[in-house]
């Protein structure tokens, strides 16, 4: 027993472990190590995790330590995800009731449809893509980053592609598709936003023209009349136009542990919420 407890204590200065809220541990390599001697620990942690009742394994593998990818998987573990720098593997242990989360399902998405005074939308044409080179004119558009919330996104896409400060208003309308990006589903959310400035720099790499253009006239394009999701997207902006629609403001909240979120609700909500 002892010697086991030190092999355990060796193993752990190599290889550390975390609890995880699903009934298992997470493994990450701590240091370089030769793959033949990753995969002897490797079988010894799998039967002293198997005894404490355990009911799956994570390793968390660093790009620096990809070597190792080889004698996990022969291990028995799965790939779970990826991401830039590490690749997460995973071993659910036989004959255990255990349910391991699933991956990310969704990518998410914002269109941003800016209007000014003159009843003039912020418009862009993009240089490659699906509409690069068919000389459509369309919102700008952009997917939301890891820990941004959906509002700062549509700003901050706003003036990446067109240099314009913009305000955001609130959500008119969302889709959700499936088997899009690398076959994950697909969230994408329609935000209008009122412009603070209105001087266009468009991104030299990514946007060919942006401009100010009337309303009715974007939505007159061949491209929007024909496609039948962007020509009821460009009738819900017009009908907010006129004042016949409300969407999803956004209300700064915090969660149980303290993390600042929003809350998107309809508008009309207002009066009754604050009595």
């Amino acid at each position: 027993m002892k010697d086991e407890q030190i092999e355990n204590e060796k193993i752990e200065e190599e290889i550390s472990v975390e609890e995880d809220k699903y009934g298992g541990v997470i493994l990450t390599v701590q240091k370089p190590m030769d793959s033949v001697y990753f995969a002897s620990q490797l079988e010894h942690s799998i039967s002293h995790w198997k005894q404490q009742g355990k009911k799956g394994m994570w390793i968390n593998l660093s790009i620096l330590h990809s070597n190792l990818v080889d004698s996990a998987v022969k291990a028995g573990f799965s790939y779970h995800h990826a991401e830039s720098d590490y690749l997460m593997l995973v071993y659910r242990i036989p004959d255990t009731t255990v349910s391991i989360p699933a991956n990310a399902s969704h990518r998410v998405g914002i269109g941003a449809f800016v209007v000014n005074n003159k009843n003039e939308v912020l418009v862009v044409q993009e240089i490659s893509g699906k509409f690069g080179g068919t000389g459509v004119w369309k919102m700008p558009t952009g997917v939301v980053d890891e820990g941004e919330d959906i509002c700062d996104a549509a700003i901050r896409e706003v003036k990446e592609e067109t240099g314009v400060e913009a305000e955001f208003v609130e959500v008119l309308a969302f889709r959700q598709s499936h088997k899009s990006f690398f076959q994950k589903s697909d969230l994408f959310f329609v935000c209008m936003l009122q412009p603070q400035s209105f001087d266009i720099q468009n991104q030299a790499s990514e946007i060919e023209a942006a401009k100010w253009m009337p309303v009715e006239d974007y939505a007159a394009q061949p491209f929007v009349q024909e496609n039948e999701l962007f020509k009821f997207i460009a009738k819900i902006c017009l009908t907010k136009l006129d004042d016949n629609y409300t969407g999803f403001s956004n209300k700064a909240s915090k969660t149980t542990s303290g993390k600042k979120t929003y809350l998107y609700f309809n508008n009309n909500a207002n009066m009754k919420l604050a009595s």
